[in-house]
């Protein structure tokens, strides 16, 4: 296990394409990391100058105590999850496990007892005879990783492991790769798109964009306290709110479809200061016709039935708004309806840079 470190990396690919511009990243030895953010927003390609397999245009990649830069991939002592898994056709399973260890000139013995036990850890040891094709896809992704276990290297990468697998099959894998982290306790790079794998797998969230870093913390933390308008819409499914709206005075914000309180401890404007509003939509609390007073109206205009939870898609003001109310809700949201929030749910952007007004360390 090692730490892995990234100070001001650049990608510049020709034609002066910045992919990843001036990254810089500290990946905790032992922890569980994932890059996360949309398609094009470089964090494959970060990944992969980690792995060696992209050159680092500007600045300098460290795996414990060695600038890796100008090492070739395999001198790295990193081992690597592919999407498409990456199997050799013709070799069975052990082969396609043992090979690496046997190109290393492993002793027999020992690439057989490493290859048992990760098969065993992995529930694959009754497939080992068999070829990838008589495999299924979450088979043939334990294979894969247990080629990348045996291997028992510094640093395990993942680029998006699980995207080819159906959404049941995804559920089940996340949940493996977290238990064997938790056994492992190897320093681990998780790349992928989708915030789900990112919340339930790591220790530590990287959302990225346009090449560079967002926001870094724990996943509660960047579900509770987004950094940026950008961070807060990703995240979270359905996406934050967001309202334009005026700071006043006594720490309210105004907005076209009502008043809020916000808390005056956790962000630093002023009153007269034009902001936009986020309001995760699990905050908002539904107040019948009959009681409504205070907070945002809400004209509800279709529900989205998703079993647990109950989405209720309207208005407030001209902006659209989404409240997420539990399926034993029985009253249902009718015009002329507000909805409610604790101070705390409450934050703010600002509308040029996107960036949260919160003050540091709140």
């Amino acid at each position: 296990m090692a730490t892995v470190t990234l100070a001001n990396v650049k990608k510049v690919y020709a034609g002066g394409v910045e992919a990843v511009k001036g990254v810089s990243l500290t990946v905790p030895n032992g922890s569980f990391t994932v890059l996360l953010g949309p398609s094009g927003c470089g964090k494959s390609t970060l990944l992969r100058m980690i792995a060696g397999l992209e050159t680092i245009t500007e600045g300098d990649c460290t795996i414990g105590d060695r600038r890796v830069n100008d090492i070739e991939p395999a001198n790295r002592d990193i081992a690597m999850v592919f999407q498409n898994y990456a199997l050799y056709p013709h070799m069975s399973v052990y082969n396609n496990m043992a090979y690496g260890l046997r190109n290393r000139g492993t002793p027999k013995d020992e690439i057989d007892k490493r290859v048992r036990e990760a098969a065993e850890l992995l529930a694959i040891t009754e497939y080992l005879d068999r070829k990838p094709r008589a495999l299924s896809g979450g088979q043939r992704q334990r294979v894969a990783m247990g080629r990348a276990i045996v291997r028992e290297p510094l640093v395990f990468l993942f680029d998006e492991p699980l995207s080819n697998l159906d959404a049941k099959l995804r559920v089940t894998m996340r949940l493996e790769i977290r238990r064997l982290h938790n056994r492992l306790k190897a320093t681990s790079i998780f790349v992928t798109h989708d915030q789900v794998e990112a919340m339930t797998l790591a220790d530590q969230v990287v959302v990225m964009n346009g090449g560079r870093i967002e926001q870094v913390g724990k996943p509660t933390d960047v579900y509770r306290r987004p950094a940026s308008k950008f961070v807060a819409t990703f995240i979270g499914s359905p996406a934050m709110n967001l309202l334009p709206g005026k700071v006043t005075a006594n720490n309210i914000v105004e907005t076209a479809g009502g008043k809020l309180p916000f808390d005056p401890a956790r962000f630093n404007v002023a009153p007269g200061t034009t902001v936009e509003v986020g309001i995760r939509p699990e905050d908002l609390q539904y107040v019948p016709p009959a009681a409504a007073s205070g907070g945002l109206a809400f004209e509800p205009e279709f529900v989205e039935e998703l079993g647990a939870t109950r989405l209720f898609h309207g208005l407030s003001g001209a902006a659209p708004i989404i409240v997420a109310l539990a399926a034993s809700t029985t009253t249902e949201p009718k015009s002329g309806a507000r909805v409610i929030t604790e101070q705390e749910s409450v934050h703010l952007f600002d509308v040029t840079t996107g960036q949260s007004l919160r003050k540091p360390g709140r």
